[in-house]
């Protein structure tokens, strides 16, 4: 890593979750502790890894749509993980040069990575922050100096509630960052949720998962992601399974994942 700084909170013996899904996706910045737990997960839940790919998939088309059918060209990726090949700014900036993408995690060894990948990048930069906490973290100057919240704003939030427990209360959070856009802003989202098809696999993948981890995982379902874009207008197809929105290919099963895209209604 370039900087001791750029490591703080950085606990080798840990597994993370950014690590873990870095690994699934076939990064290298990842450990020998992350790829154990999500070996083991995979083995016990054979959807699993197609249901990775499936979201990171979902998040391309998501961006694509926004930037070239939408001319969104702000972007705020809340939870990003490491910025591997593929991510938001590589998919944004193909399409529009000029997009600005801030990328928001807490893990430290995906800031560190982030900022060595997006060094030179004048539109886009990473932050180490916490996305629990929506008020400070919209009134930072590395935010504001690149996005402006007084046009259009695309905030993603990928795979990532799911690791907020009610005590978090991720209804808030959500609310706060929905009201902090202006019209014509979307929010994407997508959260796993309860597998019908595997319950029993899926139980031992997540109590492995989150004993490892110390990180709790919480399946919520369609209806809960209905009352996160509360007076947003849902785009096309609605509320799904990411391999059904607006997919490219042919969708294969995968472990459940919902996902939708909203926008704040106005000009």
């Amino acid at each position: 890593m370039d900087k001791a700084s750029d490591l703080t909170g950085f606990d080798p013996k840990r597994p993370s979750p950014a690590r873990i899904y870095d690994y699934w996706l076939g990064g290298s910045n990842n450990f020998a502790v992350d790829r154990d737990v999500a070996e083991r997960a995979a083995a016990e839940m054979p959807t699993l890894r197609a249901a990775i790919w499936a979201n990171r998939a979902f998040l391309r088309r998501a961006v694509r749509y926004l930037v070239e059918e939408e001319g969104i060209d702000q972007f705020l990726d809340l939870g990003s993980g490491v910025p591997t090949v593929g991510n938001v700014h590589e998919i944004a900036q193909a399409a529009n040069p000029l997009a600005s993408v801030v990328y928001v995690d807490i893990e430290p060894v995906a800031v560190a990575h982030g900022r060595r990948l997006l060094a030179g990048n004048d539109h886009a930069s990473v932050i180490q922050a916490d996305l629990r906490n929506p008020a400070e973290l919209l009134a930072r100057d590395d935010i504001t100096g690149l996005l402006d919240f007084s046009r259009p704003v695309a905030v993603l939030l990928i795979a990532v509630l799911h690791f907020m427990p009610e005590r978090d209360d991720p209804d808030g959070i959500v609310r706060a960052y929905r009201e902090h856009l202006a019209p014509g802003s979307y929010l994407a989202i997508s959260h796993a949720a309860d597998d019908t098809d595997l319950p029993s696999e899926q139980a031992r993948m997540i109590e492995d998962y989150s004993g490892a981890t110390r990180v709790p995982f919480i399946h919520r379902g369609p209806d809960r992601l209905a009352g996160w874009f509360d007076d947003f207008e849902i785009v096309e197809p609605g509320i799904t399974q990411t391999t059904e929105w607006r997919p490219d290919t042919e969708p294969e099963p995968i472990l459940r994942t919902y996902c939708a895209v909203g926008r704040k209604p106005g000009p």
